[in-house]
């Protein structure tokens, strides 16, 4: 890591405060909940102006989940970089997940990542230098299963701790897959489900008494490298990772950047159950209801549909599973081969049809 000024002198757990504060703490949002809302980074990303280079690929006008750079012999860059705060307490894990949440952006493009550089915030005065590195470890240990390795980073001293990864991946230029070319025809396969920061939020405010932050975490922590394999085997005409902007979020960028329409049914879509429960208690992050207002101007909601389950399809995930648009006649095969490698699910949740960037929900 280059350090951002002098170093402190190093600092043990035992020398610190006997009262720690607990990781999760220190923001008031959690992970991709995070995130600036969409409608605001809409609408600054649309006063900048376009790159010209014939190279660029995908630049940020397409709001897509990487930047992708040919480079010679049929081969492109995938360049990615993402960070948020504290999702659990636990320093090693929230290292975990967050690389996990930045690699996705490389296999949502169905890339390969290479190289990773650390990206930390943190505050030496308060915390204990060991939980920085037991951040920087857990997020490397991600990032050597991913098959690649950290090469470096950077640091600085805040009071808000801060961690995530710029990663480089590479990817044959004929097999990127881009938010835009989702087809009239198409059906959409999800490969984690939802609720994600329903559960993060109540852990975080100590109302998790379903224990189901466990199994958020695993699924947080699980590598999205198996969806793009099978990606990989079967193919796909679009994608993308699930994670801040929600479901729906994420599906309007899709529409937008593919000139279709989309329609989900929300039967069809994998939710843990404890958000469920804990959305209709009326838990969910601030990001969550952000998403939801945003999305009033491109969705359309059923009557079955209420408002929890609305709030759900636009639940801020973090370290969410792929959203994959391909031929509806290849959408079973795509099923059976996430299924042979494990994902958390592999399930077809609607369907892209013909019509202005819209969304109906039945």
């Amino acid at each position: 890591m280059t350090p951002s000024r002098s170093s402190p002198p190093t600092r043990s757990a035992q020398d610190a405060s006997p009262a720690l504060r607990p990781l999760s703490t220190f923001a008031s949002s959690a992970g991709c909940a995070c995130k600036i809302p969409q409608f605001d980074l809409s609408a600054i990303l649309s006063k900048l102006p376009a790159a010209s280079d014939p190279n660029l690929l995908v630049g940020h006008a397409e709001s897509d989940d990487a930047a992708v750079y040919r480079i010679p012999g049929g081969h492109a860059v995938v360049q990615t970089i993402d960070f948020f705060t504290p999702v659990v307490d636990d320093p090693r894990l929230f290292g975990r997940i967050a690389a996990t949440n930045a690699l996705s952006d490389v296999y949502a493009m169905r890339g390969r990542p290479v190289l990773a550089l650390a990206v930390a915030a943190f505050p030496m005065k308060v915390l204990p230098a060991e939980m920085l590195q037991e951040i920087l470890r857990g997020g490397a240990e991600k990032v050597v299963e991913a098959g690649a390795v950290v090469g470096g980073g950077h640091s600085i001293d805040h009071d808000i701790p801060l961690y995530g990864l710029s990663v480089t991946g590479v990817v044959e230029e004929s097999r990127i897959t881009r938010n835009k070319g989702a087809r009239p025809g198409d059906a959409l396969v999800l490969t984690k489900p939802l609720g994600i920061g329903v559960i993060a939020t109540a852990a975080k405010n100590d109302q998790d008494r379903l224990k189901a932050m466990p199994e958020a975490i695993r699924l947080m922590a699980t590598l999205n490298r198996d969806a793009c394999d099978a990606m990989l085997e079967v193919g796909a005409h679009a994608a993308t990772d699930v994670t801040g902007f929600g479901l729906l979020g994420h599906l309007r960028n899709v529409c937008a950047a593919s000139g279709v329409s989309a329609r989900i049914a929300f039967k069809d879509v994998p939710v843990l159950e404890a958000a469920r429960t804990y959305v209709r208690e009326g838990i969910a992050p601030g990001g969550t209801h952000a998403n939801w207002r945003f999305l009033n101007d491109w969705v359309t909601y059923g009557p079955s549909v209420g408002k929890e389950e609305q709030l759900l399809l636009c639940d801020a995930q973090t370290s969410g599973g792929l959203l994959i648009a391909l031929s509806a006649a290849d959408a079973p095969r795509l099923v059976a081969a996430l299924e042979r490698r494990g994902t958390p699910c592999a399930a077809i949740v609607g369907d892209i049809v013909e019509g202005p960037p819209r969304i109906e929900v039945g």
